[in-house]
């Protein structure tokens, strides 16, 4: 059911509200230095939305992608403080992350709000990155299949397979984001293993092409184990990526599980009929 191993580990820096335009730009810097690191892992930025387009400048003729952090699902309107999709493709972004737990738990961001803002992003041909996960209250009530079955539901509701094949999921546990304490990979493998068998339940063999990532607390010491486990394709990065140098260890180590990468597109997996909410 797993991506096959050849696939390159897709890892995406999420910057917050941290960085100036200036210091966005030196980052790329010191990663596009790395260009054997860049042919290995897919590596992906998510700065503030002010510095988009001076990192869009300044990630041309890499291979790094440009993600923004958040968007509207409308084309245009009285949104004030919101982004359109169409002005994230003006500036560059391939990709933009939809419900990160801060996004739900500070602004209100409800799954219904997550589905529009998934459909409209693949309409218009970017990639959503789907931040989905249980708080501590909610895995210690042993719910974490229920919370995260009904966010990946509601949010993927209404899609195509071929559309949802162009999707990546981040799992991330709420109670791990900036703790410092993340899940094992086991406990992570686990929850993604889970996501696996939903994905393919609903949309058949286009779940292999979905790439499933962990954030939480990631580092340089915790990837390798997380990569390890089949089901985990990559990471969503946040306090550790703000620095270059961990955050280059961490793509050492993700490179370091690549190996004659092959296009995403050819990443098939059986489905599996089962769906548990246990």
């Amino acid at each position: 059911m797993a991506p096959p191993s050849d696939v390159p580990p897709l890892v995406i820096a999420n910057w917050k509200m941290h960085k100036t335009v200036g210091e966005s730009v030196a980052a790329v810097e010191a990663l596009r230095a790395r260009a054997d690191l860049l042919a290995a892992v897919d590596a992906v930025l998510a700065p503030s939305a002010t510095a988009l387009d001076a990192v869009h400048r300044a990630v041309a003729g890499s291979r790094l992608a440009l993600a923004a952090q958040n968007c509207h699902w409308e084309p245009s309107g009285a949104h004030t403080g919101e982004i359109a999709v169409s002005q994230l493709a003006d500036v560059g972004c391939t990709y933009c992350l939809v419900g990160h737990s801060e996004r739900r738990q500070s602004f209100g961001e409800t799954n219904e709000h997550v589905r529009r803002k998934t459909a409209t992003l693949l309409a218009a041909g970017l990639t959503p990155v789907l931040c989905v996960g249980e708080t501590f209250a909610e895995r210690r009530a042993g719910k974490t299949e229920q919370v995260v079955a009904e966010q990946v539901s509601i949010a993927l509701q209404g899609l195509t397979p071929a559309q949802a094949e162009r999707l990546v999921v981040a799992y991330e546990p709420v109670w791990a984001i900036g703790s410092g304490k993340a899940a094992t990979p086991v406990e992570a493998g686990a929850v993604h293993r889970f996501v696996r068998r939903l994905l393919a339940h609903d949309y058949g063999v286009a779940a292999g092409a979905i790439r499933i990532l962990y954030g939480g607390s990631v580092s340089p010491e915790t990837i390798a184990g997380l990569l390890a486990q089949p089901d985990i394709n990559g990471a969503l990065v946040g306090g550790a990526s703000l620095n270059m140098t961990t955050f280059i260890g961490i793509l050492e180590r993700a490179a370091q599980r690549t190996s004659g990468a092959s296009p995403l597109a050819s990443n098939r997996v059986t489905p599996t009929p089962a769906r548990s909410f246990a």
